[in-house]
């Protein structure tokens, strides 16, 4: 966790994330990242400088696979932590694979659970919602970015969404998948499965994999790309 935290703390320093009196929603998928994001925000809020409030959002996406008892337990885990947890039930499920029968339904998703948090976030008075996307998530969006739309673009530490008068953070930007697997499992936080049919099975994944390869040839290059994304300065490309 000490790890995590101090990811956290650079990211947030760094991006000027985080101010005095600001309401955060979390948005808490069930899934390791989120459920480690609000742990960590948790532990930062007793010693920040920045005074702040937080808030657990969790979008249903309608899966009927999902198990009640996995649920129970994540309430029960906000409800020890005495923060407010709101639970939004919504039909994504449904309008990913039974109405667009989408085939690549991820950035849909993204867009349409991102949408319904800001909304959520809003209505209950958070002036920022906090998503949990770590460096691997970072890189693997580069390479998505780069391969498949031929342009140089990945997720923003902060963004401003001016409809919902709503600004995204992601404070484990600096933060390894690795490390977020283990502190969900060193302090047992109630992952909920995922029972997506699109789970292991994208573009992402493949990015993911194919990162893995190129370890083996370049143990380094994970760190490198991850350290040219962070480094704009760096950069020598074209001009017209």
């Amino acid at each position: 966790m000490k790890k995590i935290l101090g990811a956290l703390r650079r990211a947030v320093t760094d991006y000027h994330m985080i101010e005095n009196g600001d309401k955060i929603a979390v948005g808490v998928s069930g899934g390791k990242d989120s459920l480690v994001l609000f742990e960590s925000l948790y532990r930062y809020s007793k010693f920040s400088p920045e005074k702040f409030s937080l808030i657990a959002v969790n979008v249903n996406m309608g899966f009927k696979e999902t198990k009640e008892e996995e649920l129970q337990a994540l309430r029960a885990y906000f409800e020890e932590k005495g923060v407010p947890f709101f639970e939004e039930k919504t039909d994504i499920a449904e309008i990913l694979f039974s109405v667009r029968k989408e085939s690549n339904p991820c950035s849909l998703c993204s867009k349409l659970r991102r949408g319904a948090l800001c909304s959520i976030a809003h209505r209950e008075g958070a002036n920022k919602v906090a998503l949990g996307h770590h460096a691997d998530d970072v890189l693997e969006t580069f390479l998505l970015s780069l391969c498949y739309e031929g342009r140089l673009s990945t997720l923003a530490p902060t963004s401003y969404l001016s409809r919902t008068e709503t600004t995204v953070i992601r404070p484990l930007l600096y933060a390894d998948e690795k490390d977020i697997r283990g502190v969900a499992r060193r302090y047992n936080l109630p992952v909920v499965f995922n029972p997506c049919p699109a789970d292991k099975h994208t573009k992402r994944e493949y990015m993911k994999q194919l990162v893995e390869n190129l370890r083996a040839d370049i143990p380094a290059v994970r760190e490198n790309m991850i350290n040219a994304v962070e480094h704009p300065e760096r950069y020598n490309l074209w001009k017209k």
